[in-house]
């Protein structure tokens, strides 16, 4: 299909709604070629199916909403919608980290059409205004306000309300898209969200009478009123107009070049030597991470993570439920393997041909990647021991969830070996058609390792006191880990079965 712009066109606006119409035309075809658009059809109607159940949540809660407000005669439903959105925006504003991408990507045949510059971008951010992602509160807004709103304020009330409601998700989704493409050129950029926040948090702290009532009060007071439907506009408009600018200068200067990090390894990691082609390629490895900005940005923020974690675990009282603690602990330990192991041979796709060359290569590239990010754990262990001065658990049970990862967590995060066949590009972030993260099974295995494991420790912990619980996550870590070679060669052989599928849809899948 063919992209032609006339010079001469007088009617500017018609032929912007051509081009956007084509645009909008190629995003949905690149999405249906994708390699990865007819694998993993099961996994996709498990995502389906937690849609489906946030979507009855959400119903569940705007019912316990509105049964709230209609017996409160203090505030009218509009209000305690008004009260709680700040903290409704910052949850819906995190889950977005989890589902919804940048829309600049893709955007790189487009920058080098003679049409107008920033048309590919807007046609990135109209299409993300317009998701079916930002209809999912609804699910909350729609049963709340026919229950709470309609009855008493009548029907424009209730539907001005619902388009108040819409075009503020539609003002988060924008806000994530600025966040994300800022953090994505630097680190340093995780400040603003801070700063934002830090904010909206100050009617906390502030006035005669502080605490949660005075924030519930005051956004109750101030957010949903008459000069809404003025403002709430205008700050859409003005986050479109910063988004544009900022994802077309990233995109830009990331597909000329511009800009480039550049880093260097200085130690030759000549110790390594000794293990032999296991060593060659841990060596790979730790030059991936070092030279290559997407694998590099993912250990520093599963490191960031763990961190946080670490903190909230040890000096605050949040998470001192027991379940609570196990999970966050599966979590910290996890973290590394689910942004890097769940990806593994993606990113591999570069040079896939390479690894081919000669018998065993896959096979040795796992154990090492096995090797390697077993030993991250340690980072994790280290993290993680302010939890022991403060109480909160011992150093057994961080051993214990050390090897419980490192052994079935981490054997089943390779299986993903067997399925991914979508290249991710090393360095290019917002221009790269393979940095949609669209493989179903990689969400499911990643949703399983998280949850599944403190599901079962904590049915064990049913029957059996701490010591003895702790004792045998470490013996069911320790068995996998010393067969990981019988683990890792059962994974090879169903790779080599699939290996002229997988590497089609890699080769394919390249920048």
């Amino acid at each position: 299909m063919c992209l032609t712009v006339h010079p001469r066109e007088k009617n500017q606006g018609a032929m912007n709604w051509q081009i956007f119409k084509l645009i909008y035309r190629h995003s949905k075809l690149s999405e249906k070629r994708s390699a990865a658009f007819e694998q993993n059809k099961a996994a996709r109607y498990v995502i389906y199916g937690l849609g489906i159940f946030m979507i009855l949540y959400l119903i569940f809660i705007a019912v316990l909403l509105a049964l709230i407000a209609n017996e409160s005669r203090r505030i009218t439903g509009v209000e305690l919608i008004s009260g709680i959105l700040p903290f409704i925006l910052a949850l819906d504003f995190l889950t977005r980290f989890a589902v919804q991408q940048t829309p600049s990507q893709l955007v790189k045949p487009y920058l080098l059409l003679p049409i107008p510059r920033h048309t590919s971008i807007d046609c990135y951010l109209v299409s993300s205004m317009l998701s079916n992602g930002n209809l999912i509160w609804l699910a909350l807004y729609i049963p709340y306000s026919i229950m709470s709103i309609l009855p008493h304020q009548g029907i424009w009330i209730t539907l001005a309300f619902l388009l108040a409601m819409w075009l503020i998700e539609v003002i988060n989704s924008q806000w994530y898209l600025l966040v994300r493409s800022l953090i994505n050129i630097s680190y340093a950029w995780w400040l603003l969200p801070l700063a934002v926040y830090g904010m909206i948090a100050i009617p906390m702290f502030t006035g005669k009478h502080i605490g949660l009532e005075h924030f519930f009060n005051f956004y109750a007071e101030h957010i949903l009123t008459s000069w809404a439907f003025i403002g709430i506009p205008l700050v859409m408009l003005v986050f479109f107009m910063i988004n544009r600018q900022v994802q077309y200068i990233a995109t830009w200067q990331e597909s000329t070049g511009e800009n480039t990090e550049k880093t260097t390894l200085n130690a030759r990691l000549s110790f390594l030597d000794k293990y032999g082609e296991i060593g060659q390629y841990i060596r790979i490895e730790l030059r991936s991470i070092f030279r290559c900005k997407n694998i590099r940005k993912s250990v520093i923020s599963a490191i960031i993570l763990v961190v946080i974690f670490a903190l909230l675990l040890s000096f605050t009282s949040i998470y001192d439920n027991p379940f609570f603690i196990s999970f966050w602990l599966i979590y910290c330990y996890v973290i590394f393997g689910a942004m890097i192991l769940s990806k593994v041979m993606c990113y591999e796709g570069n040079y896939i041909d390479c690894l081919m060359v000669h018998h065993n290569n896959i096979f040795h590239l796992l154990r090492a990647k096995y090797f390697l990010y077993g030993s991250f754990l340690l980072v994790t262990f280290i993290l993680l021991i302010p939890t022991v001065f403060t109480h909160k658990c011992t150093v057994f049970a961080l051993v214990a969830y050390g090897l419980f990862t490192a052994g079935p967590l981490h054997i089943l995060l390779l299986q993903m070996a067997v399925y991914n066949k979508q290249t991710m590009p090393l360095n290019t972030k917002f221009i790269g058609k393979g940095s949609m993260e669209n493989n179903w099974m990689q969400i499911v295995i990643q949703l399983f390792v998280f949850f599944v494991p403190i599901f079962f420790i904590r049915l064990i912990h049913l029957f059996f006191s701490d010591v003895v619980v702790y004792s045998i996550l470490s013996a069911i870590g320790l068995a996998f880990i010393i067969t990981n070679e019988f683990w890792i060669g059962n994974i090879y052989r169903r790779m080599m079965l699939r290996r002229y599928t997988n590497m089609e849809g890699l080769r394919a899948s390249r920048d």
